[in-house]
């Protein structure tokens, strides 16, 4: 019973932990930001001033330069999941008769994913240049709210076209920005959101068919084993009836690694799968991570000069062209002869 509490609050903490970073993620003075600027200024009353600027200038090279540490570092994830999936699943799997094709689904996906994220790590997303600039402002209408007519980037000197950012990590403006992904160590935008969009699909899918692969073959391991319609003695000698807790503490000694495994990949497939709603909620409606969180903000922010003083300032998606052009604008970005011709 231990292991299974331990396990379940680290499942809860991990999950409620997430939930707290995407309600917080849009809003400019959230309780979260709130509470990490004061743990900082009271750690920076302990800690050496040496040593806080060493700590300042590695995350800031960390996650705001362009690295390949988080690339290494997913590569390595998925080395060790798929190298422990086929020295000790597969394995056992195939002495077991389960049938081929669902023990090589994974790999298939794994396939389809390393394809995906290669395209999306190498692609251009969409970087605005002084000679396409002009025809990219053509693209897009100005909402008039989030992006407005006749704005400058200072760093590019470029005029910001509808719908783009300058990206500070990739030190460029990018075409329907959406976000800087450290993970395929590239931005995301117009050129290559659809191409995001499968890796994310496919590396949900990916972690979600070495879960139930994983998960059929210890249910299988406990059928064969008959513990599961037998009983079992406690310290004290008396007997009760198998329990789930019981029945997970005894794969836990049989099998650590495969159940550490398992319950890692469990995880990852929970949090990959509400990150790919989300995508496919921004997909399905014609918005960008990077607009949605500036029309959470939007409430709080001034008065444009050109609007009345006496008339709230709304925001609206007028971007939104309905489920399937919204879905079909992602993998086909429109050119600015697309647009002529509506």
């Amino acid at each position: 019973m231990d292991f299974l509490t331990l396990f379940l609050i680290y499942l809860c903490s991990v999950l409620a932990l997430t939930a707290l970073l995407c309600l917080c993620s849009g809003r400019k003075e959230s309780f979260l930001a709130r509470s990490v600027n004061r743990a900082s200024q009271v750690l920076s009353l302990v800690i050496p001033t040496q040593l806080q600027r060493v700590t300042h200038r590695a995350l800031h090279r960390l996650f705001h330069t362009r690295s390949c540490l988080f690339v290494v570092l997913h590569v390595a994830l998925q080395a060790a999941v798929f190298g422990e999936y086929t020295w000790e699943v597969f394995v056992y799997c195939w002495e077991l008769q389960f049938h081929l094709l669902l023990l090589l689904l994974p790999y298939l996906l794994l396939a389809g994913n390393l394809g995906c994220f290669l395209l999306c790590s190498r692609a251009n997303p969409g970087t605005v240049t002084k000679s396409n600039a002009a025809s990219l402002v053509k693209v897009y209408a100005y909402d008039g709210v989030l992006f407005q007519r006749g704005l400058v980037c200072p760093t590019c000197t470029v005029e910001k076209p509808a719908r783009s950012k300058h990206c500070s990590v990739c030190r460029t403006c990018v075409h329907r920005f959406d976000h800087h992904c450290v993970w395929v160590n590239n931005c995301i935008g117009a050129s290559n959101a659809g191409v995001f969009l499968l890796y994310l699909l496919s590396l949900t899918a990916t972690a979600g068919a070495v879960a139930a692969v994983t998960a059929a073959l210890l249910v299988q391991v406990l059928l064969l084993s008959n513990i599961m319609q037998g009983t079992y003695l406690d310290a004290q000698g008396q007997e009760h009836p198998v329990e789930i807790a019981f029945l997970v503490q005894h794969l836990f000694l049989t099998f650590p690694r495969i159940v550490f495994m398992l319950g890692f990949v469990i995880l990852l497939t929970l949090v990959l799968g509400g990150y790919c709603s989300f995508s496919l909620y921004l997909a399905l409606t014609n918005q960008t991570t990077n607009e949605w969180c500036k029309s959470r903000r939007f409430g709080g922010s001034p008065q444009l000069p050109s609007q009345p003083h006496d008339r709230p300032l709304v925001y609206k998606n007028i971007y939104s062209k309905g489920i399937w052009r919204n879905l079909k604008e992602i993998f086909n970005p429109p050119t600015v002869l697309e647009r002529k011709k509506k």
